[in-house]
């Protein structure tokens, strides 16, 4: 991983994330297949409600503006901290009407059984660990992932704690959107410019975490989130050590 990433003032990082937010939001529900177009989504930014549209996709795409601003006030704030609390209450607002629940790690609300899988297409299906009362195994496992990315520096923790989230779904649905909201809050929480995957690397996103699932291997998906960073060219420049530079010429030549 890059050790030497650019760091600016927060507010300029949440200045940033605040000015890109509409695009932001699309990408977003592009990743999750949601068809309003960007034109749709800055007009429900602005308050209109789209006839056309079914409600639920609009409430998505909603639940992902409140999260965002949720966020920036945590920041703004001084206030964002990368615990449960945190996680869960970024979850309440991402898959409100959405999850099956939402706001609570699976187990610890009224549905104590039913364990979701994660779609890999042709390659089968990833499964969890189980729904349990009260979610004793993935509080454990949580609070035992939160230990090891402490040591890690900001910029490696945030996209670690994405592909955490994402293998351990602590929730129903919504999982890679909240892991995805936490990463960005580790990062312009520490001065450092919000990671957004855009809408042309979809396909490309949802191969690369397929493979992860099957793999657990997280070097990939890694490489993979730096280039998505704004500041990706300034980082490569400044982190020349020989394994990084080998990792990133395999990448491209993948590419």
């Amino acid at each position: 991983m890059p050790t030497l990433v650019p760091i600016h003032p927060k507010q300029r990082v949440c200045s940033r994330f605040q000015r890109i937010l509409p695009v932001f939001v699309w990408d977003a529900s592009v990743l999750e297949d949601n068809p309003i177009t960007f034109p749709e989504i800055q007009a429900l930014l602005a308050g209109v409600v789209l006839r056309s549209r079914q409600s639920s996709d609009q409430e998505q795409v909603l639940n992902l503006v409140l999260s965002a601003k949720y966020l920036l006030s945590l920041i703004n704030g001084e206030q964002f901290e990368l615990t449960k609390t945190t996680f869960v209450e970024l979850h309440n607002l991402v898959a409100c009407h959405e999850a099956l629940e939402w706001g609570v790690f699976r187990g610890e609300g009224q549905e104590t059984n039913y364990t979701p899988n994660v779609g890999l297409g042709e390659l089968g299906r990833y499964t969890p660990l189980p729904t349990a009362t009260q979610a004793p195994e993935l509080n454990r496992v949580f609070e035992e992932g939160l230990v090891v990315l402490e040591i890690c520096p900001p910029f490696e923790k945030s996209l670690a704690f994405f592909l955490f989230g994402a293998l351990q779904p602590f929730f129903f649905d919504g999982n890679k959107r909240t892991s995805r909201f936490m990463m960005n809050g580790i990062l312009m929480s520490n001065g450092i410019d919000a990671i957004n995957i855009p809408a042309n690397k979809a396909h490309v996103f949802n191969e690369k975490m397929v493979r992860f699932y099957l793999t657990k291997n997280a070097t990939e998906m890694m490489i993979f989130l730096v280039d998505c960073h704004p500041n990706a060219a300034q980082t490569y420049a400044h982190n020349s050590n020989l394994k990084f530079a080998t990792q990133l010429d395999h990448h491209q030549t993948e590419s």
